[in-house]
């Protein structure tokens, strides 16, 4: 997804271009394959958890990397398929054998982050895949994903570099200022918002669904801030070179991964006419 640059000071667009061609690409690939649905949409984001297993791994380094990497790719299969089949109470138990498999594997020291790497990756392929085979909106409830995160990366940027301003959390994220975080989440809800309407009609539940949007693009700028936090600690810019010029796929997912994940959560817990449903109507 969009993950709006860390790097440049306020006012600085040198690097617009090349993201928005980057950016293009994704978009154009995510959409169509939640368009499509089905196992199409299931090995897309498969792919992507993998892909995500991987550069956890190699960033945390140690001890049988192959392995961890294979067992984690394994462990992400299973919660998509499980996620397709909306069933949560199985995804949650390979998520945990997987994680505690790959824990056990490492050296003690590398424990909890080879683990929690497993958790991060295969929750996001179940959390996508549930939310995506919930009919009959499953894909109204990703469009309004796509439009939060979408929209607050893009609109953070913006807003950070043309206002400038206090930085929300130097310490962790050099980049990030409140004016460009702050503007972001609005005008993410509302896109979001905006999308749902258009996807479920008049029926929508206005003013709830608006604070659900609300709060998704807040979390989704918190996993932003997540994965900033991780590669501090591991002592690098990008989580790998996957995409050429754009670092790798957890770079593009950190926002995205966070919000889903909340997102399913909210329709699981409301039990409404389906998960996915759970997020327009109250």
């Amino acid at each position: 997804m969009i993950d709006a640059p860390q790097k440049k000071p306020a006012g600085g667009f040198a690097d617009l271009g090349s993201r928005i061609g980057s950016a293009a690409a994704m978009i154009a690939a995510a959409l169509g394959s939640a368009y499509v649905g089905g196992d199409i949409f299931v090995l897309f984001w498969l792919s992507a958890a993998i892909a995500v297993n991987w550069e956890w791994q190699t960033l945390v380094g140690g001890e049988k990397l192959s392995f961890r990497i294979a067992l984690g790719a394994s462990t992400a299969a299973a919660a998509a398929a499980l996620g397709h089949l909306g069933l949560a109470l199985p995804a949650l138990g390979a998520l945990v054998i997987g994680a505690v498999a790959v824990a056990l594997i490492s050296e003690p020291s590398r424990r909890l982050w080879v683990g929690s790497g497993v958790i991060y990756a295969g929750t996001l392929a179940f959390s996508v895949c549930l939310l995506r085979s919930s009919q009959p909106y499953g894909l109204a409830a990703v469009a309004m994903l796509f439009a939060i995160v979408w929209g607050t990366d893009i609109f953070a940027y913006f807003g950070g570099r043309l206002i400038g301003g206090p930085k929300l959390w130097p310490a962790v994220s050099a980049g990030k200022t409140w004016s460009g975080t702050i503007t972001g989440v609005i005008t993410g809800a509302a896109l979001g918002l905006a999308a749902a309407h258009m996807s479920v009609g008049e029926a929508l539940a206005l003013a709830p669904t608006f604070l659900i949007c609300l709060a998704t693009a807040g979390v989704s700028q918190a996993g932003d801030l997540f994965e900033s936090m991780v590669k501090r600690r591991f002592g690098v810019k990008d989580s790998s070179n996957l995409i050429p010029g754009h670092g790798g796929v957890m770079d593009r997912l950190d926002g995205f991964t966070f919000a889903v994940i909340f997102a399913a959560l909210i329709g699981m817990v409301r039990a409404g006419p389906s998960v996915a449903g759970g997020l327009f109507f109250w």
